[in-house]
C-alpha cells in the first residue's frame, strides 16, 4: 500500500494541499507476492485489505470533495446573508410608506398602521403555518438506513444470502 498526496503536498507534511490517503499501488509486485503464496486464505486476505483499503479512500475522496464544496457555498452565502439582511431592513421602509399611502387617502394615521401591521401579522400567521406544514413532512431517509443495514448484514456474515 502506497500513499498519495494531493497538489501542494510535500512528504513531510507541509502544503495547502490535500491531506496523504492511502491507495492500492497498480503494479505486478504485490500480484506476484499474492501468488507466490497459493493459498486460498492468502488470496482472500489480500483481496478483503484491498477493498477496505479501497472504501477507505473512496471515502476519504468523497469527505474531502464534500469539505472543499462546502467551502464554496459557506464564502457564496454570505453575500446572500448581506442582501437578505438589507432586503429585510428596507421593508421596513415599505410598510412605512404603504401606511402613509393609506393615511394619505384620508384614513387616520393611526388606521393605517394598524391596518398595515394586521396584514404583516397575518402574512407571517401564514408563512409561519405553511412552514410548519413542510417540516411535519420530514421523515427519516428510509432507503439509506435500509441499505447501511443491508451492507452491515452482508458484512457481518459473508456468503449467506438474503
Amino acid at each position: 500500500m502506497t500513499t498519495v498526496t494531493g497538489p501542494g503536498h510535500t512528504p513531510n507534511g507541509h502544503g495547502a494541499g490535500l491531506p496523504p490517503v492511502p491507495s492500492i499501488p497498480l503494479t505486478d509486485e504485490t500480484a506476484r507476492d499474492v501468488a507466490g503464496e497459493q493459498s486460498v486464505g492468502g488470496l482472500i486476505k489480500a483481496v478483503m485489505t484491498q477493498v477496505s483499503v479501497l472504501l477507505r479512500a473512496e471515502i476519504e475522496l468523497a469527505k474531502l470533495e464534500l469539505k472543499a464544496e462546502a467551502k464554496k457555498v459557506v464564502s457564496g452565502s454570505v453575500f446572500f446573508i448581506a442582501a437578505l439582511t438589507i432586503l429585510m431592513f428596507s421593508l421596513f421602509f415599505l410598510f412605512f410608506a404603504i401606511a402613509e399611502l393609506l393615511a394619505d387617502l384620508g384614513l387616520y394615521r393611526s388606521a393605517a398602521f394598524g391596518i398595515v401591521w394586521g396584514v404583516m401579522i397575518v402574512g407571517a400567521a401564514v408563512l409561519g403555518f405553511l412552514g410548519y406544514r413542510k417540516v411535519r413532512k420530514l421523515r427519516a431517509p428510509q432507503r439509506t438506513i435500509e441499505t447501511i443495514k443491508d451492507t452491515a448484514a452482508a458484512l457481518s456474515h459473508p456468503g449467506e444470502h438474503s
